[in-house]
């Protein structure tokens, strides 16, 4: 019998042809991410026949200059390489358009061209507009998109945006671009993208625990003794980020958005349904429960923030955070930071997750693991050594997407002598092709109006207020906590260390 619930999410699951019309073309963005996911979408089949890209930016461009430095870039980043015979059919529906985001007329000439678009592709169109520009200029965008009529759907169509991080650099301005995004468009049509959780690892996490008998009924504090998550980054401040880098920090730039929604994801209920808001108002109540550290002391011994010092990474040397270029010298802005965090609900009572990001560190990696509570050891007290360690399940987010569980085995032999084994899943080898890129499924998804995988309004601001509390406590005091420091190249600084001794506990060592 067929299932209505079922149909209708295999139904809003196809994804339709629309403009695609990125605001900021000319940038980074566009060049090494959007464009090479709409391209690598074509190649896989996947992306809908008739979609047109329409680029809006200042520079001085044309159609064919556009799609000439899209190509080039296209040839050294995409994920399934670069085939001419693809790259031909797919560039003829790119086009520019040049304008001002603050120039009124711009808009008028964008809505002519967006009308022109559709009167080729057959009848009125869906459009979806990415916000690719820098934060600043999205104010002038919605409210010329809202002047020129843009952001109206029409009989058939829909309009949607894609908004993309920064979501604000506090609560206050976050709630401003809420109003002003909201002022133009539904926050139904609204798809505030984070990348991460379009990464294939991030989206099973919930398959993982709710499709799995032998994790959900484990999945609290009667035997997980803790949870860490990881976000190491081996580069520093290279092609000039050090100005934003300098004003934004770890906290505000990777834990606000990308660190508390893997948070979210390990640690929320059950959703009533996998519809989008089913999934987000589970995240929502997550966030809403983390505790909140009342007193600077409280948040010096449960926040830990650090710079590097000069050092080696990969063999090289490199500077020190406050010698990096745009990076003021006597900056006291954190290039990791380390947290310990509490959720107060039924299920996690008691077990801290332990989030950590750093510039600098050994190597590039993200994950998450699961580390449960030890068994009994009365059988094994009197062997040398006891049990070695605990069973840990390691989600790798990026760059090895997989999922391995530490056992404890007995090694081959005469004597009874316990090592730990693991059992190790690779995405690639296990289902013999790579990984969608994250953008790839995120852009589907916005075509479908499927907003699962989006932040919503009140997830955005949820996380603010966490992260907060704690900027404040760091910046608003007289006496603020003091800056720790590590060498480029290793694995951060001793105090993030012992902030997880004085527990009896120790960072995974990825």
């Amino acid at each position: 019998m067929s299932n209505p619930f079922r149909d209708e999410l295999v139904a809003r699951a196809r994804p339709e042809t629309c403009t695609v019309v990125i605001f900021g073309a000319t940038g980074d963005l566009t060049h090494r991410k959007l464009i090479p996911a709409l391209y690598n979408l074509a190649v896989d089949g996947d992306l809908p026949a008739g979609v047109q890209i329409l680029g809006f930016a200042r520079r001085d461009w044309t159609d064919d200059y556009f799609r000439e430095s899209l190509g080039k870039v296209n040839r050294e980043v995409s994920r399934t390489g670069h085939d001419d015979a693809v790259w031909g059919p797919f560039a003829e529906s790119i086009h520019y358009h040049q304008s001002e985001f603050q120039d009124t007329g711009g808009y008028q000439r964008l809505a002519e061209r967006l009308e022109e678009i559709d009167r080729r592709r057959g009848g009125a169109g869906n459009r979806l507009f990415y916000l690719a520009s820098a934060p600043e200029f999205f104010d002038d965008i919605m409210q010329h998109l809202r002047d020129a009529g843009l952001n109206e759907e029409r009989e058939g169509c829909w309009s949607r945006v894609i908004v993309e991080k920064p979501f604000g650099t506090d609560l206050p301005s976050a709630q401003h671009l809420n109003q002003v995004v909201n002022a133009t468009f539904e926050e139904s049509d609204t798809y505030r993208i984070d990348h991460y959780l379009g990464k294939e690892t991030a989206q099973n996490i919930m398959v993982l625990r709710f499709a799995n008998s032998i994790f959900e009924p484990i999945w609290n504090s009667r035997y997980i003794d803790s949870v860490q998550i990881t976000c190491a980054e081996h580069f520093g401040m290279e092609g000039g980020r050090g100005g934003y880098y300098d004003k934004a920090g770890a906290m505000r730039d990777m834990v606000q958005n990308h660190l508390l929604q893997l948070l979210s994801l390990v640690a929320m209920e059950p959703p009533t349904d996998l519809s989008a808001d089913g999934v987000r108002d589970e995240k929502v109540k997550v966030l809403r429960s983390l505790r909140r550290w009342d007193t600077p002391e409280e948040i010096a011994a449960n926040v830990i923030r650090a710079q590097y010092e000069a050092g080696h990474v990969n063999g090289k040397p490199v500077v020190g955070y406050r010698e990096e270029d745009r990076v003021d010298p006597e900056s006291m802005t954190e290039a990791y930071v380390a947290l310990r965090v509490l959720v107060d609900t039924w299920r996690w009572s008691g077990v801290p997750f332990y989030v950590r990001m750093g510039k600098r560190l050994p190597k590039k990696a993200t994950e998450i693991s699961i580390h449960f509570k030890d068994a009994p050891d009365v059988l094994f007290n009197a062997l040398p050594g006891g049990v070695p360690g605990g069973n840990v399940l390691v989600i790798r987010i990026q760059p090895d997407e997989g999922i391995s569980l530490r056992i404890t085995s007995k090694l081959p032999g005469t004597s009874l002598r316990m090592e730990p084994v693991k059992m190790d899943f690779h995405y690639a080898s296990s289902f013999g092709k790579s990984s969608p890129e994250a953008y790839e499924r995120l852009l589907l998804d916005a075509m479908a109006g499927d907003a699962t995988l989006f932040a919503r309004r009140d997830e955005v601001e949820e996380a603010w207020r966490f992260v907060d509390h704690i900027e404040h406590a760091w910046h608003a005091s007289g006496t603020p906590p003091p800056m720790a420091s590590y060498v480029a190249g290793s694995w951060g600084p001793k105090e993030a260390e012992d902030m997880l001794a004085a527990t009896g506990n120790d960072w995974r060592r990825l």
